[in-house]
């Protein structure tokens, strides 16, 4: 349920001072061989300022991911094609450009560090392999162009220089935000231990509006009264192998939630729906903690929903199969979140015992106005009916969408529509009392 860029504001801001650094740099260089004539050398640090813009811009625009993929796939071709071409080492002068490899695969390693991806591993694998050869090798193409013996002896130098200038600043930013993460870590457990969570409550609503349930949200709440975006901590939680711990106390509350909604006519019929981490699902003994939480509080287990993520499906499918198919014997009814942004298949769809698929916002978002997310959101909804799967649409916030989405049929709705997360008190008074609150017109 989340789309994220987890930089601190400072780390974005080196990146986007030390690309324009780039850029100011090689357009130095440019004006050199400008004068030398050297045309082609010239095209070649067009190329690398015209990256170094684009990765400042997107790093200005909060879009660091993209900027650093950008950076790192441009710059590994361009100073391959750089030290095949110009930079041909000799008895004078030896290669220098193949360190700035170095430097890409630090920046690659920061940012995997931050998101995880066998994509970022594979271009910090290229660029530690792509050093090692131009090390080692005096590799060169046929028709390379060496530049001038004095020029490279003293480009050497300065080469050199930027470089390990350049790798210092990477050490210092990984410094930086291990020294945040490990901060950020502490606090999040020493929330966990002084109740500063709590759970936020979402409307889930059927083809009339009526509220059928909710989906329980974690939020942080500082002891000033402030909030902790979950986009914030969430990811340093994973990271830290905090999340199973997080998770138990947020299915302890829901179940204390729908005990507490059991006893209530009014209630007694809602469903609670619970985010389940991966960690926190793929642990051992997770079914049967569940189970036994429920059975000790005399919960009807098909009130409660449990919504896994597919990026989950990255995992040994046929054991999650089999954990699944336990929960789903007892009961409980089993959400695949988040559907079509992950690792989602028609064979996971086959393979897994889901009763249920939550359409991400993303699909949602421009539906009224795009043909091809109403085309996408129509197929998808066609094969849930085919499979017998129930639907719910998230990320609804205007009428026309729910419009859309509600002539489908047969389908559940999420969004602030119909309601934004509260405390559970605020969701007792607006969702309970015999007259349901009127839809909201706007977000």
């Amino acid at each position: 349920m989340r789309q994220t860029d987890d930089y601190s504001d400072r780390f974005r801001l080196v990146y986007a001072t030390a690309s324009l650094a780039a850029g100011v740099l090689t357009a130095g260089w440019g004006l050199v061989f400008a004068a030398m004539q050297e045309w082609s050398m010239v095209a070649m640090d067009v190329a690398l300022v015209t990256v170094a813009i684009a990765s400042f811009v997107l790093a200005r625009r909060r879009q660091l991911t993209a900027a650093i993929f950008l950076s790192q796939v441009a710059f590994l071709v361009i100073i391959a094609a750089f030290c095949l071409l110009f930079d041909v080492p000799n008895d004078i002068a030896p290669r220098v450009s193949h360190l700035f490899l170095l430097v890409l695969a630090m920046i690659g390693y920061i940012n995997y560090q931050q998101r995880p991806s066998r994509r970022q591993l594979a271009i910090v694998a290229l660029s530690l392999a792509t050093f090692v050869v131009f090390a080692s090798t005096q590799i060169a193409l046929p028709f390379a162009r060496p530049i001038s013996n004095d020029f490279r002896f003293v480009g050497s130098w300065v080469n050199v220089t930027i470089a390990v200038t350049m790798l210092c600043g990477c050490l210092y930013m990984m410094r930086q935000e291990f020294a945040r993460n490990l901060g950020r870590e502490r606090d999040i457990t020493a929330a966990l231990k002084n109740r500063e969570f709590e759970l936020f409550y979402q409307p889930q609503v059927d083809q009339t509006g009526t509220v059928t349930g909710a989906e329980a949200l974690l939020r942080w709440r500082r002891p000033d009264g402030s909030f902790v975006s979950p986009a914030e901590f969430i990811p340093i939680a994973e990271q830290a192998g905090l999340m199973p711990a997080i998770g138990d106390w947020v299915l302890n509350e829901a179940l204390k939630t729908l005990s507490f909604w059991q006893q209530d006519e009014a209630t007694r019929h809602l469903r609670l729906a619970v985010n389940v981490s991966a960690d926190q699902f793929m642990k051992v003994d997770f079914a049967d903690t569940v189970l036994a939480r429920i059975r000790a509080q005399d919960i009807d287990p098909a009130r409660l929903k449990l919504e896994l993520t597919e990026s989950m499906m990255a995992n040994d499918v046929d054991a999650i199969a089999e954990k699944m198919g336990v929960l789903r014997a007892a009961g409980l009814t089993l959400s695949l979140d988040d559907f079509g942004t992950g690792y989602s298949s028609l064979s996971h769809l086959r393979r897994l015992p889901i009763q249920e698929i939550k359409i991400d916002r993303s699909f949602v978002k421009d539906a009224p106005e795009s043909k091809r997310n109403r085309l996408l959101l129509k197929s998808i909804f066609d094969i849930a009916r085919t499979l017998d799967l129930s639907v719910v649409a998230e990320g609804i916030e205007t009428k026309e969408q729910f419009l859309l989405l509600q002539s489908f049929g047969g389908m559940a709705f999420q969004g602030f529509y119909f309601g934004r997360p509260v405390p559970l008190a605020d969701f007792q008074k607006q969702w309970t009392a015999e007259t349901p609150p009127p839809l909201a017109e706007t977000a």
